[in-house]
C-alpha cells in the first residue's frame, strides 16, 4: 500500500435505495485472499468442457428448477435489495430462467465447433472455429452452469453473510434460508463445478495478474479504469459502458405501438435499463400525434410504492437526471411531463422533455434514469442525426411502417448515434 492509499475496506454495506438501510454488509475479498480462489475456475471449466452437451443441458435443466422453486423468495429479496415492484423482480427472474432455457437448446448449436473458410493463400487447408472455455474469467464464465441467472447473480452481490441483521426482521429465516437453499440446490445442480465470487471493490478485490478474462459492466469512466488495470498484464477485456439509446419514428410508423415501446423503454425500471430509450427523434408529419400519446402514456405511470417503478438504484444517479433535466430546460427544451420538481431523492417521476438542442447533456450523456427526449425531424430519418458525436455506441431501436423498410433512406439505412 501507497503512503496516499487509503486502507482497504474491510466490507461494503447493501443499502435499500428506498430508505438507505442497511440491509447486507459483506466481507471484502482482500488480494491476498483472491489468489487461491482462481486456480478453481480453471478447474470447472475443464469439467464443464468434457461433458457431452445432453450431460450440460441435464445440468442446466436443474439449475433452472432451482430458480423456479425459489422464485418468490428470490423475487422478496431483490425487492429489499432494489427497492422495484415485485413484479419486476419476478420478471428479472423469470428472464434467468428464460436465459438458461434458450442455452439449453441452443448452446451446442452455438459453441460447437464450425468449419470456415480457410482464405486464398491457404485454400488447401481445412479451417474450423472452436469455443475454449474460459473458468478464469473475472466476472461470470459464460459457459458455465446458472450463469445466464443475472438476476440471482445481482441477488447474491449485495452479500451471503446477513445473520446478523436478519435477526431484526421478521422473515429473517426464510429469507436466510432462501439462500442457503439456493447454494445448496445450485451445487447439487452443477456436480463437480467449482465457482468462486470475489466481493468487494474491484481495483482491490481483483489481482493484477492470474485472470485470464474481465467482463465490465458499467460507467465509461470506470471502463476505461478497467482497461487500463488490464493492459498492464494484457488481460483480455470486454467491457459494456453507457450510451444514449436512441429511437426514430418513422411517418408511417403504428404510432401507438411506437409510443408504448418508446415509454416502456425508458420508464420502466425507472429508465435504469442498458438497451432502454433515451431520446426520440419523429418525424415532423407524425410528431406532434406521436408525443400527445407519449405523453398519455407517461402521465400515468408514478414512482414509489405501488407505483409503476422504484427508486434510483444509486443516489448519485439522482443528481445526474436533475442536471440534465436542468440543463435541457435552461436550453430551449419544453417539458410536456414532470420536470425539475419531479425529482425527488430516491424517486424520480416521469420527465419528457421536448425540442431540446443536440449540445444538451440531456443529449449528449447517457442519463440512466426516467427521463425521456423526445425531438422533431425534417423529412427523413436519414436526416435525424446528432450533431455532437457520441462516446459511445447506443442502442437503437426503430418504429417503422412499410415504406421505410422499402426505403433506402428508412430506420435501417438512419444515422449512426457514433456518426455526426
Amino acid at each position: 500500500m501507497t503512503a496516499t492509499e487509503a486502507p482497504a475496506p474491510v466490507t461494503f454495506e447493501s443499502l435499500d435505495p428506498r430508505t438507505g438501510d442497511v440491509v447486507a454488509r459483506t466481507p471484502c475479498t482482500g488480494r491476498p485472499r483472491c489468489a487461491p480462489r482462481w486456480p478453481g475456475g480453471p478447474r470447472a471449466a475443464e469439467w464443464w468442457g468434457g461433458l457431452e452437451a445432453a450431460e450440460r443441458k441435464r445440468h442446466l435443466d436443474a439449475w433452472r428448477a432451482v430458480l423456479v422453486r425459489m422464485l418468490d423468495d428470490l423475487a422478496d429479496i431483490v425487492v429489499e435489495e432494489t427497492g422495484k415492484p415485485l413484479d419486476d423482480a419476478r420478471l428479472e427472474l423469470v428472464l434467468a430462467i428464460d436465459h438458461l432455457d434458450w442455452a439449453t437448446k441452443h448452446a451446442e448449436k452455438v459453441l460447437g465447433r464450425r468449419k470456415v473458410a480457410p482464405g486464398l493463400l491457404m485454400g488447401n487447408q481445412a479451417a474450423s472455429v472452436v469455443y475454449r472455455l474460459r473458468g478464469d474469467r473475472g466476472d461470470r464464465p459464460v459457459e458455465l452452469p446458472g450463469v445466464h441467472a443475472d438476476g440471482v447473480d445481482r441477488v447474491r452481490a449485495g452479500g451471503r453473510e446477513r445473520r446478523g441483521l436478519q435477526a431484526q426482521r421478521a422473515d429473517a429465516r426464510r429469507r436466510g434460508g432462501a439462500r442457503r437453499h439456493v447454494r445448496r440446490d445450485r451445487r447439487r445442480a452443477s456436480g463437480a463445478a467449482g465457482r468462486h465470487r470475489v466481493r468487494g471493490y474491484g481495483r482491490r478485490a481483483v489481482p493484477g495478474a492470474g485472470i485470464g478474462k474481465i467482463a465490465f459492466t458499467g460507467s465509461t469512466a470506470t471502463g476505461k479504469r478497467v482497461m487500463a488495470a488490464c493492459a498492464q498484464n494484457l488481460t483480455p477485456v470486454l467491457v459494456e459502458c453507457g450510451g444514449k439509446d436512441p429511437m426514430i419514428v418513422d411517418a408511417d410508423a403504428d404510432l401507438d405501438a411506437a409510443a408504448d415501446a418508446a415509454v416502456w423503454g425508458g420508464m420502466s425500471n425507472a429508465g435504469q435499463t442498458c438497451a432502454g430509450v433515451e431520446r426520440v427523434y419523429v418525424l415532423d408529419a407524425v410528431a406532434e400525434e406521436f408525443t400527445e400519446k407519449v405523453v398519455a402514456k407517461s402521465r400515468g405511470l408514478r414512482a414509489g410504492s405501488g407505483g409503476a417503478y422504484g427508486p434510483m438504484t444509486m443516489s448519485a444517479q439522482v443528481d445526474i437526471v436533475r442536471r440534465h433535466v436542468e440543463d435541457a430546460l435552461a436550453r430551449g427544451g419544453r417539458a410536456v411531463v414532470g420536470g425539475a420538481e419531479s425529482v425527488h431523492p430516491p424517486f424520480v417521476e416521469p420527465i419528457v422533455i421536448v425540442d431540446v438542442p443536440e449540445d444538451s447533456s440531456a443529449v449528449t450523456e447517457e442519463t440512466f434514469g426516467p427521463l425521456l427526449v423526445v425531438n422533431r425531424c425534417r423529412t427523413s430519418t436519414r436526416r435525424c442525426g446528432a450533431p455532437t458525436p457520441l462516446p459511445t455506441a447506443s442502442a437503437r431501436p426503430c418504429s417503422r411502417g412499410p415504406a421505410a423498410r422499402r426505403s433506402p433512406g428508412g430506420c435501417a439505412a438512419g444515422w449512426s448515434p457514433s456518426t455526426a
